[in-house]
């Protein structure tokens, strides 16, 4: 039978050796912790960031002029923010993204998005989000320019989001 004096030794030495591992573990992590970048803020600005080509017609993307802004080729990013212009005319015909969702606020302008109720009106304020494999796109209809800031959430690069046009509209 053990007495209070021995349960209390043996809850210390439990707490110590609890402890121990405890300092033990945070020292394998160090090493760890140390090999790995640290995190740095990236910034860039819309002057400096080049056109995405070889965006091809036949692929959903008719006259529109793309920037990512930040993916995973610029800044190591799991997700992109992109910047696009379309002129009268221009549209990103109906697609959706297997692997990431996405979302565009239109900054200027107007015309029409594809939704799986056909095309709707959409205008300067709208912010539409796509949960992946949810059809989408954007139809300047008007006679001046659309500007949309956009971003895929789950993807770094258009290879990665899973991008599919839809092959109804072609």
């Amino acid at each position: 039978m053990k007495t209070a004096t021995g349960r209390a030794k043996s809850s210390r030495a439990g707490a110590a050796n609890k402890r121990a591992r405890a300092i033990a573990a945070k020292k394998r992590a160090a090493p760890k912790a140390a090999a790995e970048k640290p995190a740095r803020m990236y910034r860039t600005n819309l002057q400096d960031v080049p056109k995405v080509g070889g965006l091809k017609r036949k692929d959903g993307w008719v006259d529109m002029q793309v920037q990512f802004l930040i993916d995973k080729k610029s800044a190591g990013a799991d997700h992109v923010v992109g910047w696009t212009v379309l002129k009268p005319g221009a549209r990103h015909e109906n697609h959706r993204h297997h692997n990431c969702d996405e979302f565009f606020i239109v900054l200027k302008g107007k015309g029409h998005i594809y939704t799986e109720n056909g095309e709707q009106p959409s205008s300067e304020g709208d912010v539409v989000y796509s949960p992946r494999t949810c059809w989408h796109g954007f139809n300047n209809t008007s006679n001046e320019d659309v500007v949309l800031v956009w971003g895929w959430m789950g993807a770094g690069s258009i290879e990665a989001s899973g991008y599919e046009v839809d092959p109804e509209t072609h």
